[in-house]
């Protein structure tokens, strides 16, 4: 596919943000856009992640960006007109809480949830194993499980926002890697890449990992990094895992995949901050001795593989979302933090009604770049 020499909106980074992005802009009727993909479609975090999606956050707005999400992939494949399937199993998260400061909170979180019609429930160690029969209830005092959590695969995602986004007229070049932006007045002019130069009055920053090289070609030093993260797969099992297992304090996700393997990881502050994405012994033992406390069953399983990928950081793990001040044209969709894929359809949403000056469905305007400078930092527990 040859490059257009103009668009009205070129988007950088072809993963499930970039590709959301694109869609929801042509579904509002813009036309000329370009998305950028320096390699394949899911290639970078979106084809490395878990693909889980949860509405249990203990933020409200959080929350309703999750809400938004789900409701979306609920109804995606009708909506995206994807003839394969998204995937979207709705088996639930079950949320452990490690101690009782831990399960103080979950409570409180379970009633903004519920104020706000999320169907999560607060339960008792017994009655989390009646969701997760081969848990270990003596390993945590309480618990939290909402149904309409669940999981996806990303790369049937990805391409469902891709097909449809070409059948309204997006152009999407896949390895065509970003080589410069063009700033001229403080405004966007034009990108430039390995295949040519497209003339462009907004450039959209959805490149994960490598958001930050791609900021400081535009003359902004965004306020993020890269960490690596790890996960790892067993052998496919008999179904024994429903829901997805988390713990914030236990730093660990579990899900069984539908074709049976059982699939875990965890954050750590010690990996490596850059774009490194190979595997490491350290997070393969802490990884099996942790799952293996809170569900014993799984401690005969076979490893079979492990891989990583990219985190793209923020010193409060929220997103960044908006323009940029002093160079007109220059929107960020980034820095989610190990959570982009679960917020995809928000992004979307978010960022086209940026772009296009229509009122926010969810007001994410202090999700800005300025708030690290103003010190308006949004911590939540509920982020892993």
């Amino acid at each position: 596919m040859s490059i257009p020499s103009s668009a009205s909106v070129v988007i950088v980074g072809g993963g499930v943000s970039g590709c959301a992005i694109a869609w929801t802009l042509a579904q509002k009727g813009v036309k000329d856009i370009v998305v950028l993909e320096k390699d394949t479609l899911a290639h970078g975090s979106t084809g490395r992640c878990g693909a889980g999606v949860r509405m249990q956050w203990g933020a409200e707005r959080n929350c309703q960006l999750a809400q938004f999400s789900i409701d979306f992939f609920e109804r995606a494949n009708d909506i995206l007109g994807y003839e394969r399937d998204i995937e979207f199993e709705q088996t639930g998260y079950l949320i452990v809480a490690a101690n009782e400061k831990e399960a103080a909170q979950f409570k409180k979180n379970v009633a903004l949830q519920n104020s706000l019609g999320i169907p999560s429930v607060y339960l008792k160690p017994e009655e989390a194993k009646d969701i997760v029969p081969h848990i270990d209830t003596s390993q945590f005092v309480a618990a939290t499980f909402c149904p309409k959590d669940g999981h996806l695969n990303p790369f049937h995602t990805t391409e469902a926002y891709a097909l449809a986004a070409e059948r309204l007229g997006v152009t999407i070049l896949k390895h065509t890697k970003v080589v410069g932006i063009e700033v001229e007045n403080g405004k966007i002019e034009a990108v430039n890449t390995t295949q040519g130069r497209i003339a462009t009055p907004i450039v959209v920053n959805a490149a994960g990992g490598w958001s930050k090289e791609i900021g400081t070609m535009a003359g902004i030093d965004i306020p993020i990094y890269v960490q690596r993260h790890q996960i790892l797969v067993t052998e496919p099992l008999e179904p024994v895992l429903t829901p997805m297992v988390m713990g914030f304090s236990y730093n660990i996700y579990i899900q069984q995949v539908p074709h049976g393997s059982i699939m875990m990881g965890r954050s750590d502050d010690t990996e490596p901050f850059d774009l490194r994405v190979t595997s490491g012994w350290k997070f393969l033992e802490e990884m099996t001795r942790t799952c293996g406390t809170l569900l014993p069953y799984l401690r005969s399983a076979k490893i079979v593989r492990q891989w990583a990928g990219h985190y793209c950081m923020t010193e409060d793990a929220q997103p960044i979302y908006g323009p940029v001040p002093g160079v007109e044209g220059f929107y960020l969709a980034l820095g989610f933090s190990g959570h982009g894929f679960m917020l995809a359809p928000a992004t979307g949403q978010m960022i086209s009604e940026m772009i296009l000056g229509e009122p926010l469905t969810i007001d994410v305007s202090d999700l800005d770049i300025g708030r690290f400078e103003r010190r308006e930092l949004f911590f939540e527990y509920s982020v892993v």
